[in-house]
C-alpha cells in the first residue's frame, strides 16, 4: 500500500512540474519500447535517427537504466524496460486522450476520423457494406479500417491498435467492455441436387453419412458438431478444411460436400447476391443440438466516454440487430434446432 501511495505522489509531483521530469520523453520512450529500434522509433515520430539516439541517452539518464541493449545486430529491452512497456503505452494513450480537444457536440457531418475494427473476413463480407453505408450516411468523412483477426488476443485493444473487436468472445482481460450484438446458429448447406436437398428431414444418420468441408482459420477439423454426433455414436467424415465460410460455400456448391455456415452469413449473402446463388444452394437445420453462440463487440474502457466511438458502437449494434431480425424471419420458416458453436 505504501509503495502505491509513493508512486501516486511521484506522479502528482511530475504533473505539477518537477524540474527533473520531462513529459516530452514519454512518447519517445513508448516508441522505443514498441519498436526496440532507434531507427524504427525515429520513423514513427518523424525524427532523425541521431535525434532519437540523443533522446535515448536522455531517457537512460532519467531512468538510470540502459533500457535497450545490444543482442547481436538488434536491440532488446532490459528487464526494467520490459516491465515499463505496458505502463508507458497506457500512459501515452491516456495523455493523448487528456490533451485531445473535448467534443461537446458531436457534429457527424464534419467529423474526420478513422476507426479500426478487427473482425474475421466472413463478418466483413456479410456486414461491412451495410455498416459503411450507415456510417457514411451520417458521417461522410469517417473512414473504417477493417483489420484481419488472426486470434483473440486482447493486446490490440489494450494498446490502442484497434478501436473495436467483433466476434465470439474468448479469454478476455477483465477491463475490456463487451456488448452482445446478436445470437447466431449454424446451418448445413449443400448444392441443389445433393442427396440432403431432397424431400424428407435431414437426420443425424443421413448427415453423418456425407462428407464435409469445415471453415476454421486455425485449421481445426473437429468442433462442437462432432462432439454432439459422438454422443449418439456417429462420426462425420471431414475431408477438407478451408479458412473462411465463403470458401466452404464455394466448395459445397461445386461438390458433394456439406458445409457448416452461420445463418447470419447466409442472410448476408441472400441480401447481396443474385437469385442465381439462391437457386444453387440448399439450407437445412442441423440434426444435432449444441450450445448457442453470441457475437459481441468489444472495446477498451478508455473509449467509454469518447462520443464518436460511442456513436460508432450504436451504429454497429443497429446494423447487426437488423441482420438478427433476418435470422428470426428465416428461423420462423424452418424447424429450428439448437445453435452451433463456431469451429
Amino acid at each position: 500500500m505504501c509503495s502505491i501511495l509513493m508512486h501516486e505522489t511521484l506522479c502528482i509531483g511530475i504533473l505539477l512540474g518537477m524540474d527533473d521530469a520531462d513529459l516530452n520523453l514519454l512518447p519517445a520512450l513508448d516508441a522505443l519500447l514498441a519498436e526496440c529500434s532507434v531507427a524504427g522509433a525515429a520513423r514513427n515520430l518523424g525524427l532523425s535517427a541521431s535525434a532519437m539516439s540523443r533522446t535515448l541517452a536522455r531517457l537512460r539518464a532519467a531512468t538510470g537504466d540502459p533500457l535497450l541493449v545490444r543482442a547481436g545486430r538488434r536491440l532488446v529491452p532490459t528487464p526494467h524496460a520490459a516491465e515499463l512497456r505496458e505502463r508507458v503505452r497506457n500512459l501515452t494513450l491516456e495523455t493523448r486522450a487528456v490533451l485531445r480537444p473535448a467534443i461537446k457536440e458531436l457534429e457527424l457531418a464534419s467529423l474526420e476520423r478513422t476507426f479500426t475494427i478487427r473482425a474475421n473476413v466472413d463478418f466483413v463480407e456479410t456486414c461491412a457494406a451495410q455498416l459503411i453505408a450507415a456510417v457514411n450516411g451520417h458521417a461522410p468523412h469517417v473512414r473504417l479500417h477493417f483489420a484481419p483477426k488472426p486470434d483473440k488476443d486482447v493486446r490490440a485493444l489494450r494498446d490502442g491498435v484497434i478501436d473495436l473487436e467483433v466476434g465470439v468472445m474468448g479469454e478476455s482481460a477483465p477491463e475490456v467492455r463487451v456488448q452482445a450484438l446478436f445470437r447466431d446458429r449454424f446451418v448445413g448447406v449443400v448444392r441443389r441436387g445433393h442427396a440432403l436437398a431432397g424431400l424428407g428431414k435431414v437426420t443425424a444418420k443421413r448427415y453423418a453419412a456425407c462428407s464435409h468441408v469445415v471453415a476454421s482459420r486455425r485449421g481445426r477439423a473437429h468442433g462442437p458438431v462432432d462432439d454432439a454426433l459422438q454422443e449418439i455414436g456417429l462420426v462425420r467424415p471431414v475431408v477438407a478444411v478451408v479458412p473462411s465460410f465463403a470458401a466452404a460455400l464455394a466448395v459445397a456448391r461445386s461438390s458433394e460436400l456439406v458445409a457448416l455456415v452461420p445463418l447470419s452469413f447466409m442472410n448476408g449473402l441472400w441480401g447481396h447476391q443474385t437469385n442465381h446463388l439462391k437457386s444453387a444452394l440448399h439450407i437445412f437445420p442441423l440434426p444435432v443440438r449444441t450450445k448457442p453462440i453470441t457475437v459481441s463487440q468489444m472495446w477498451h474502457p478508455r473509449m467509454d466516454a469518447d462520443r464518436a466511438h460511442r456513436w460508432l458502437r450504436g451504429v454497429l449494434l443497429t446494423a447487426c440487430r437488423a441482420n438478427s431480425d433476418l435470422n428470426r424471419e428465416l428461423n420462423s420458416q424452418r424447424t429450428g434446432r439448437g445453435a452451433v458453436a463456431s469451429e
